[in-house]
This record gives C-alpha cells, sequence and structure tokens, in this order.
C-alpha cells in the first residue's frame, strides 16, 4: 500500500490542457476573409490595367487574375460577395462575444509608438498570443476599416448611378477609382508586414491553424 502511495506521488504531473488561442468561427472567418481579399487584389490589378487611373503603371500580367477584362470582373464580383457576407459575418461575431472590445481595445497612439518601438529593437515579446499588442491592435483595427473603404468604393464605381451619394461622398466616380486604388495598396502592403510578422513567429501561424 505504501510503495503503491509512493510510486502514486512520484508520478509526473499531467499536464494543463492546450488553451484555446482563436475559436473555430474565428479561423475558419479568418481565412475566408483572406481568400477573398487576395482573389479581388489579384483581379482588380487585371480590372485597373484595362482602364489604368495612372497610365505609366501597370501590373505585369503574369501576377493578375482573370486573364482579360470579362474573367477578371466575374472573379471580382464573386470575391465581392464572399468578403462582404464573411466579413460581416467576422463582425457581428466578434461583437456578439465581446471578442473585439477584448482583443482590439483599448488602443492609444502612445501604446502603438511604444509597442512599434520594441519590435523594430526586438525587445516585443509574443510569449502568449493571446493578447496582443498595441501594433497589432491597431493593425487588424486599420485593415477592418480599409476592408470597408474598399467595399465602400467599389460600390461607388460599380453601381455609381444608384447610390448617387456615396458616389458624391468619395468626391465622384473618378475619384472614387483613386480611394479604391489607394485602398487596395494599403491592403497590399498590409499583407506583406503581415506575412512578415508571421515568419517572425511562426507560433502564430499554428495558432490561427489548429487555434492553440
Amino acid at each position: 500500500m505504501a510503495t503503491h502511495h509512493a510510486l502514486r506521488n512520484s508520478a509526473p504531473p499531467a499536464r494543463p490542457a492546450s488553451r484555446t488561442i482563436h475559436p473555430v468561427w474565428v479561423r475558419v472567418t479568418h481565412w475566408l476573409n483572406a481568400l477573398a481579399a487576395i482573389l479581388m487584389m489579384l483581379s482588380g490589378w487585371r480590372i485597373y490595367d484595362a482602364s489604368p487611373i495612372f497610365p505609366p503603371f501597370r501590373f505585369p500580367p503574369s501576377i493578375t487574375l482573370g486573364g482579360w477584362l470579362g474573367g477578371a470582373l466575374q472573379w471580382h464580383f464573386a470575391a465581392m460577395w464572399l468578403l462582404v457576407f464573411n466579413g460581416l459575418l467576422y463582425l457581428a461575431l466578434n461583437l456578439a462575444s465581446g471578442r473585439f472590445s477584448r482583443k482590439f481595445l483599448p488602443v492609444s497612439p502612445r501604446a502603438v509608438l511604444r509597442d512599434f518601438i520594441a519590435a523594430l529593437t526586438g525587445k516585443l515579446s509574443h510569449a502568449d498570443l493571446s493578447i496582443y499588442n498595441a501594433v497589432q491592435k491597431f493593425a487588424y483595427l486599420f485593415v477592418v476599416c480599409d476592408l470597408i473603404v474598399l467595399v465602400l468604393s467599389g460600390l461607388a464605381i460599380w453601381k455609381s448611378v444608384q447610390f448617387p451619394l456615396l458616389r458624391d461622398l468619395m468626391g465622384g466616380y473618378d475619384n472614387a477609382r483613386i480611394v479604391h486604388f489607394c485602398a487596395m495598396s494599403l491592403m497590399a502592403a498590409f499583407i506583406v508586414v503581415h506575412l512578415a510578422m508571421v515568419a517572425l513567429v511562426p507560433r502564430s501561424l499554428l495558432a490561427m491553424l489548429r487555434g492553440r
């Protein structure tokens, strides 16, 4: 009896269950949003080349999607519906669950600057992936706003006659195209920076794939 008790006490402690960082709905909507945004961006480059805002600048056909203007438009509109409905679902679930305020708020310019400097000097901790630093909070809030601008400016271009107030809010049809192009460029920059951060902290990719 004593031997059995001693063996039980000497046994290694049980490992605590892994904590879920990203629930299933976050991971699914995240990857669908990423897919839709990339498809829209690549097809949008082909649409841009058909009528460039800045004639000297064109995208190489090899990095565009659609093959021709008609094909690019089909890809663009298909991805648009995915982005809109999935994006609305993502926002609704974040707000309803309270995750939005827990993960992304509060954030201040001072905190963003502090964590940005810490990141540049290699002093920013990534020990707890469930807690976003101020730079991450700002980046994610920024990309949500940028996607909203992309959708609204795209709607002003696509349905210019049906939505005159939206078109006028963008400064007219031609300005709406410029707003759309600038928002797309910021989205591309975000993707590049986001991929760089994932390369620096590979555990963040695993967390978004398996939840922990």
